[in-house]
Order: C-alpha cells, then sequence, then structure tokens
C-alpha cells in the first residue's frame, strides 16, 4: 500500500506559478511511476506529467516548457512546478503512483494509487 498526499494548490492570476507537492508514503517497488494528474469539472482525468524510478519524464503537449516534473528520494517527496499558468489550467491535481511500465504514456489505468487531490485556480 502507497499513500499519497498532496499540497500546494491555490488561486493564482494568469501568468503566475505555483509548485505542488506529494508526500509518498514508500518508493516501492524498486521500479515505479509517479505522475500528477488534472480533471476539471464534466472533463476525463488527464495525465500532466510523469517520472519513473530512472528520472524519465514525460509531459501533456498542453503543458510542456511550462510545468516540471520532478521527484527528492531522500525526502519521499514528488513535485510539479507549474509557470506561466493559464485559465485552462484550473482543476483539481492529484498524484499518482503506478507501474513502471508505460509511465510515459500517463494512462490513468496504470497506476495504482491516488491522492485525495489539491485544487488549482487560475483567474484571468
Amino acid at each position: 500500500q502507497v499513500h499519497l498526499v498532496e499540497s500546494g494548490g491555490g488561486s493564482v492570476q494568469a501568468g503566475g506559478s505555483l509548485r505542488l507537492s506529494c508526500a509518498v508514503s514508500k518508493y516501492t517497488p524498486s521500479t515505479y511511476c509517479l505522475g500528477w494528474f488534472r480533471q476539471a469539472p464534466g472533463k476525463e482525468r488527464e495525465g500532466v506529467a510523469s517520472i519513473d524510478s530512472y528520472g524519465m519524464t514525460s509531459y501533456a503537449d498542453s503543458v510542456k516548457g511550462r510545468f516540471t516534473i520532478s521527484q527528492d528520494n531522500a525526502k519521499n517527496t514528488l513535485y510539479l512546478q507549474m509557470n506561466s499558468l493559464k485559465p485552462e489550467d484550473t482543476a483539481m491535481y492529484y498524484c499518482a503512483h503506478g507501474v513502471w511500465v508505460g509511465c510515459a504514456r500517463r494512462k490513468t489505468a496504470s497506476f495504482n494509487y491516488w491522492g485525495q487531490g489539491t485544487q488549482v485556480t487560475v483567474s484571468s
């Protein structure tokens, strides 16, 4: 069982920045995938970014160049740095832990453990 707890959401104006954090109870198994997802009202959950146990990252086209995913293994923490935020980035953001295979595809079905979510609201 892996427990994840997000923090760092909030309200910001367009063009601003936020950093989300996700406390991960344990990094197991030795190969794994961690991801950030978001879901806006009435929309499907979208895989925003992922990072695997080798440090390989992937991003949705909509956030490339603006968002950066990283992890601090010593602190068991996953981060999502979000810059140049846009109103369309408004959503509930979730971190998730899943299997290593297919990590870069960021499919929700590949992730077994989820946090409770943190709200990000970007105003124009």
